[in-house]
C-alpha cells in the first residue's frame, strides 16, 4: 500500500498540489485522473521520489518514504517499477539491453540469470523474439510493452505508470491496458496510473482520485464516477462516449 498525507508541492512558487490525501492498494489498478494541468503527473512522480514535496508525507507501507535519505531510498526504488509516458527506452541500446537495464543496475546476478529473466518478461508482454531490435525499429504498442517488461523486470511492488496509453491506437491502447491489469493482478501490485483516458479508466479502473486545479476533488470506484454530482469530474468523465455509454447500460440495468 501507498498512502499520501497532506502533500503540498509547487514549482517557482506556483502551488501545483494543495493538500493531497489518498491511499493506493495492492493488488488494484488505482488511477489519478484529471484534465492535462491538473496536476496527476506532478502527484504520481512525487509519489514515485522523482519530486521532493515541499511538505507532507509520502507512505510505502509503514515506511515514510520522505523521511529517509537518498541513500536510504535504494532498498524501496528496487521495489519499484515505472512506465514513462514515451516509454523512455535507450536509443543506442537493444530492447534485451533496456529490459536489462535495472538488473545491471540494482544486481549482482550472473548473466545468464539476467538473461533468463529478461526473457521471461518479453515472453510475459508478448516479445519473445524481439530481443536484438533497436527502439526505431518499434512500433508505438511494442515500445509500450518493452517499457513494461522492464519495469516488471525486477519484480516490483509498486508499479507507477504515466499515460501508458499516450499515442496508442484504441486497439493497442486495450492490449496495454489489460497487460497492466493482469500483471496488477497476478504479482499483487500496488500499480497507480496517471491517465486522462477515459476507456482505460471504465477498462480496468477499480480506485480513482480526480485531481483538479492541484487539489482532490473526487475519490471512489469506476463504478460510483458514473453517478456522481461532481460539476468538475462530470464534465471531465462525460466528454468520453464510452462512459455515456456504461452509464446508460448501467441505468438500463437498474443500478
Amino acid at each position: 500500500m501507498i498512502r499520501c498525507e497532506h502533500i503540498y508541492k509547487s514549482f517557482d512558487g506556483k502551488t501545483v498540489l494543495e493538500d493531497i490525501s489518498a491511499e493506493f492498494m495492492p493488488g488494484e489498478i488505482n488511477m489519478i485522473i484529471g484534465r492535462s494541468g491538473s496536476g496527476k503527473t506532478v502527484l504520481l512522480k512525487s509519489i514515485a521520489g522523482l519530486y521532493p514535496v515541499d511538505s507532507g508525507d509520502i507512505f510505502y507501507g509503514d515506511v515514510s518514504f520522505t523521511s529517509l535519505s537518498f541513500a536510504e531510498r535504494k532498498n524501496i526504488r528496487r521495489d519499484v517499477g515505472m512506465i514513462f509516458q514515451g516509454g523512455a527506452l535507450l536509443d543506442s541500446s537493444t530492447v534485451e539491453e533496456n529490459v536489462r537495464f535495472p538488473l545491471d543496475m540494482f544486481t549482482s546476478e550472473s548473466a545468464a540469470a539476467k538473461k533468463e529473466r529478461v526473457e521471461f518478461c518479453l515472453r510475459r508482454v508478448n516479445l519473445t523474439g524481439a530481443e536484438h531490435l533497436y527502439p526505431a525499429e518499434l512500433s508505438g504498442g511494442m515500445i509500450k510493452r518493452v517499457a513494461i517488461a522492464r519495469a516488471i523486470v525486477m519484480n516490483p511492488k509498486y508499479l507507477f505508470c504515466d499515460e501508458p496509453n499516450s499515442g496508442l491506437d484504441p486497439v493497442t491502447s486495450n492490449v496495454i491496458d489489460r497487460l497492466i491489469y493482469d500483471i496488477t493482478k497476478e504479482y499483487k501490485i500496488t500499480t497507480i496510473v496517471n491517465t486522462h483516458d477515459m476507456n482505460s479508466v471504465m477498462e480496468i479502473g477499480e480506485k480513482i482520485v480526480f485531481i483538479n486545479g492541484g487539489r482532490k476533488e473526487w475519490e471512489g470506484s469506476s463504478k460510483d464516477i458514473l453517478f456522481t454530482d461532481n460539476e468538475a469530474l462530470n464534465s471531465f468523465v462525460f466528454a468520453s462516449n464510452m462512459a455515456k455509454k456504461v452509464r446508460d447500460a448501467a441505468g438500463g440495468a437498474g443500478m
